[in-house]
């Protein structure tokens, strides 16, 4: 799903701010930006502040970064926003701030990756040394955020799903839980129908996709990175049993609820990697991602330390 039409955004914002003036348990979502050095442009951005929020109140939140699939933008999260605020008016997640990166690079099929790809048929960019060096940094100096590793979360679906697993691996002192829904993590290698051979994200120089540059960057490689790291991470990997069928006996083990078991069955056989995994009724789409975001976040929120 694609929601970014100017209209759209205009009668989300008078919504949400009628709902805010009638349920005290409802948190605001506004459209942000800022400037990204590394990537040379304006980097477009969704923040969720809780209900109560008062920056003048000298309290401190832990924050959780929920990253979009292939094809969508930032506004897809906006299925899955009402979570939060069921979660934290139950009290099952303390107040956070939550924040919804947009990243349209290489035709929206950037994997959360430095691409190395220079063609000029894909906008290809650093979107992982963007993410650190940038969006988190301008984060936590614009809001009264916990920098702490043991208060910061991630979750994406789909691509985000890849970018979120990865990050928490490849990052361990930034995030101490992840969601991992639907993930597109192909292993070991994708099928060629796939988005992440197209559009550059994996490529080096003038070719497309570079099968070295992805076994690189995929989670398997990681694994030995974070045993070294000493940290502990908690991962919630969620899929649908009605995800795309293969037709093709080659890629039949591609098909995304194999793959998303094969990466639970591999983390649990690593050190300090808590995982725990979740087969929902549905597809690739919001009904499974809901749930596993809600079910995730309930899961997570007992590592959530704040200091």
């Amino acid at each position: 799903m694609k929601i970014s039409s100017g209209w759209l955004l205009v009668v989300l914002l008078m919504m949400t701010t009628r709902l805010n003036a009638q349920d005290d348990a409802r948190g605001s979502l506004t459209p942000m930006t800022f400037e990204s050095a590394t990537l040379g442009r304006v980097y477009d951005y969704f923040v969720y502040l809780p209900a109560g929020y008062d920056e003048t109140s000298g309290e401190r939140y832990p924050t959780i970064y929920l990253l979009h699939g292939r094809s969508d933008d930032h506004y897809a999260w906006l299925n899955g926003a009402g979570v939060l605020d069921m979660l934290i008016a139950s009290g099952e997640l303390p107040p956070l701030i939550a924040i919804i990166p947009d990243m349209p690079s290489s035709d929206r099929a950037g994997y959360y990756i430095d691409s190395a790809y220079t063609g000029t048929d894909f906008p290809a960019e650093p979107v992982e040394a963007a993410f650190f060096a940038d969006l988190i940094p301008h984060v936590d100096a614009t809001y009264p955020t916990i920098t702490a590793r043991e208060a910061r979360l991630i979750a994406g679906y789909s691509m985000g799903g890849y970018g979120a697993l990865r990050y928490a691996l490849a990052h361990t002192e930034m995030f101490v839980g992840a969601i991992v829904l639907s993930p597109a993590v192909y292993t070991p290698q994708p099928p060629l129908d796939s988005s992440t051979r197209l559009f550059g994200a994996f490529g080096i120089g003038e070719t497309v996709f570079d099968e070295g540059r992805y076994t690189a960057l995929n989670y398997p490689a990681l694994f030995e990175q974070f045993i070294a790291s000493e940290q502990a991470l908690a991962l919630f990997i969620a899929v649908g049993d009605d995800e795309w069928k293969h037709p093709t006996p080659e890629d039949q083990l591609h098909d995304l609820d194999v793959e998303a078991h094969l990466l639970y069955n591999r983390a649990r056989r690593v050190p300090r990697l808590l995982a725990e995994f979740r087969v929902y009724d549905g597809g690739h789409d919001w009904e499974v991602w809901r749930r596993g975001f809600d079910e995730g976040l309930r899961y997570l929120s007992r590592f959530l330390e704040m200091p």
